[in-house]
């Protein structure tokens, strides 16, 4: 079977027999010089006569053109069957987009490569079911537990306690089996303007140095009997310490000085004390106590808690992670669970405010830091630990 002839090439011919027509010969003996058939040539003549070569490259062009659009507009059809198949909004995490694919595949006759190319999943992605690390279980146990001991913790924190015991993780794996599980992560705190001047200076004081400026402020509980009782909470405001916390049923002025006497002799007297207007810090007993042993009184503007900023974020850490959550049967067991708390947040709790560091961390965790109380865990592969672990359930 012969080559079939251009469009090009049969315009050629028919503008031949034209010519042969023209010079005296008949349409018969012209047709038999191209070599085809009349009724090949009549074809020819209904489907081309009358065009000339650049019509018919335009016209070549022209059906190009027509069938390139038309192939766009099946493939834009076929990917708005597709997408009009797939699960409704977005498919942020190459698991969720490997289930859909395959659930358009079993609803469409289409072929893997274009679903991929539709839901912008590699084909490699697709194909290549993802393979867990070895320690994946004891690590998925760990921070279970660890959530279960400190469930006001993000993920986050979490992800530095395990760094600090020995896990080598970066916190998009944490996060990754935290969303996994199914746990809560706490709902951020809104953070709170600062108090600005006219001229756009801001007034608040800024601590510069360790015992440059202490905060403090009341925190009112109950115990089981439903009697209250009170806490003074003494927080550095650089190093984010807390430097105490005193609990009793009752607390006034001659109680702020005695603990203000106790911290200055184990840390020396700061530069400043930052506080609200209450009773007992507006004081003048107070006032000239602190004046006397040369420190500065710094009171916020009355109505405007977030001046204190610091001990206010740590009052919300503090209720958050351990009033809400404990009941006190007698003011002595308050007591107790408070300062090894206390003694927890300083040298062990990761703080987000520091680079996910305790604010004062020991190289020897005493036990008492150790809150709340673990049970022994079964240790994760040898080759994956660079230090000590805790003990943990």
């Amino acid at each position: 079977m012969g080559r079939r002839p251009k469009p090009e090439e049969i315009v050629s011919k028919l503008r031949q027999v034209d010519v042969l027509v023209s010079q005296g010969k008949t349409v018969a003996d012209s047709v038999r010089s191209i070599g085809v058939t009349e009724v090949t040539y009549y074809r020819w003549r209904k489907e081309f006569g009358g065009l000339k070569l650049d019509q018919v490259k335009r016209l070549k062009e022209l059906e190009t053109e027509n069938m390139r659009l038309r192939k766009a507009i099946a493939d834009l059809t076929l990917d708005k069957l597709i997408l009009k198949e797939a699960a409704f909004g977005k498919l942020l995490s190459p698991a969720r987009r490997r289930v859909c694919i395959e659930h358009v595949r079993q609803h469409l006759p289409v072929s893997e490569r274009r679903v991929c190319a539709a839901l912008g999943q590699h084909r490699s992605t697709q194909r290549k079911a993802p393979r867990g690390f070895d320690d994946e279980e004891a690590l998925t146990g760990d921070i279970i537990e660890l959530a279960r001991q400190y469930g006001r913790y993000g993920y986050r924190k979490i992800a530095a306690l395990l760094r600090d015991a020995g896990w080598l993780v970066n916190d998009k794996r944490v996060e990754r089996i935290w969303r996994c599980e199914g746990l809560k992560v706490p709902a951020k705190q809104p953070k709170k303007g600062r108090l600005w001047l006219n001229d756009g200076s801001c007034i608040r004081l800024r601590p510069e140095h360790r015992d440059h400026v202490w905060s403090y402020d009341f925190v009112e509980d109950r115990t089981h009997d439903g009697r209250k009782f009170r806490t003074l909470n003494v927080v550095d405001e650089f190093t984010r310490e807390c430097l105490a916390i005193r609990v009793a049923r009752k607390l006034n002025s001659t109680d702020v000085i005695d603990v203000l006497s106790d911290l200055f002799i184990l840390r020396g007297v700061p530069g400043h004390i930052r506080s609200d207007n209450g009773p007992e810090f507006i004081a003048q007993a107070v006032q000239d106590w602190i004046t006397a042993v040369g420190a500065k009184t710094a009171y916020i503007a009355p109505g405007s808690p977030w001046e204190n900023g610091y001990v206010e974020s740590f009052n919300a850490r503090f209720r958050d992670e351990l009033l809400d959550g404990e009941i006190f049967y007698s003011l002595k067991e308050a007591q107790v669970i408070i300062e090894s708390w206390r003694r927890h947040y300083n040298t062990v709790r990761p703080h987000g405010s520091i680079g996910y560091k305790p604010p004062a961390p020991e190289v020897f965790v005493p036990a008492f830091a150790a809150w709340p109380a673990a049970k022994p865990r079964p240790s994760p592969p040898a080759m994956l630990r660079v230090a000590p672990r805790p003990t943990m359930n």
